[in-house]
């Protein structure tokens, strides 16, 4: 469906680029060939040197100075040759516009996905470690195994939800189990918040539910915990509650990191913007700007609610059921 789409996309620019190629020619051309006529029209005299007198045959020659006319007739060429050039420019630049648009999407989508792939794979490697040292010193391995099929079944998931969302679908049924959701990003990020010496915690009301598939709700969940856990110095716990208020789920996470300057407050949430206080790993300024985008997406918002040195509270509101 996506190439069909493709196709009709292409279809239609290569269509108007050949209008507006065809229009501006005849435009010109057209102009051309009446400002000639009119030149012909005012610097030619009648064969002779008189006008015919009465009841004389008219004058069906006319006679027109070379040296007067070719000035104004190479003119007539030169801005001809401008204009038609400016008409090809025109065309060319409509004509990659697609393509350009196409670029920037394929950009976006391969910075997307690096930098929703890096927390999975991160809790991958760790959970690898994990195995290995559990391996080497002979306990069970059987649930750390298992652990790991759900990392990898995680990492399938997020990357089928930004194919869908890439073209525009969604990723099924948009009715998202709160608690369930907090539950699989809790135990992606397991890995990474225990090397981090980092405690999560989480209060749901029962029976809560947002209208948006659950493998995109995980995909917030984790990027907004991730982040907070980065930002959180050893020791302390991050923080995750979720309620129902007039019609919406909230989400607040709240850390124990330095806060954010009030600089920043929004452009956090711009591609690429980085806070002063980068995190344990290093990010690509993408983790806050893909939760806004993708809430908007599906009705919601996102926003810091609040900061200060000792933390800050980032809420997630989406429609709920």
């Amino acid at each position: 469906m996506s190439d069909s789409v493709d196709r009709q996309r292409v279809q239609r620019s290569a269509l108007r680029v050949g209008l507006l190629v065809a229009a501006g020619s005849a435009v010109v051309i057209a102009g051309g060939v009446g400002v000639l006529v009119l030149v012909l029209l005012l610097f030619g005299r009648p064969e002779g040197g008189r006008e015919p007198e009465a009841g004389e045959p008219p004058i069906d020659h006319i006679v027109v100075d070379v040296d007067r006319v070719l000035p104004i007739v190479l003119v007539l060429g030169v801005v001809g040759v401008i204009l038609l050039g400016l008409i090809a420019w025109l065309a060319a630049r409509s004509a990659v516009r697609p393509l350009a648009e196409a670029l920037r999407l394929q950009r976006a989508f391969v910075a997307d996905a690096s930098h929703e792939l890096r927390t999975p794979l991160t809790a991958l490697t760790s959970r690898i470690q994990i195995l290995q040292r559990r391996h080497a010193a002979g306990t069970p391995i059987e649930p750390t195994i298992e652990a790991l099929r759900v990392d990898a079944r995680v990492l399938d998931d997020v990357l089928t939800d930004m194919l869908l969302g890439a073209e525009g679908a969604d990723s099924g049924a948009p009715d998202a189990d709160v608690d369930g959701c907090l539950a699989a990003a809790f135990s992606t990020l397991e890995p990474l918040a225990h090397d981090a010496d980092v405690t999560l915690a989480k209060s749901v009301e029962a029976a809560l539910s947002a209208r948006i598939p659950a493998v995109t709700l995980t995909r917030l969940c984790v990027a907004l915990i991730d982040n907070a856990v980065q930002h959180s110095p050893a020791g302390s716990t991050v923080q995750v509650a979720a309620t129902r208020a007039d019609g919406v789920v909230e989400i607040r996470v709240t850390d124990a990191g330095p806060g954010v300057d009030p600089a920043d407050r929004e452009r956090i949430f711009e591609r690429f913007a980085r806070s002063g206080e980068s995190g344990r790993r290093r990010g690509f300024g993408l983790g806050l700007a893909l939760v806004r985008e993708t809430a908007v997406r599906y009705a919601g918002s996102v926003r810091l609610e609040a900061t200060s040195p000792a933390g800050s509270t980032f809420a997630l509101v989406l429609p709920s059921r």
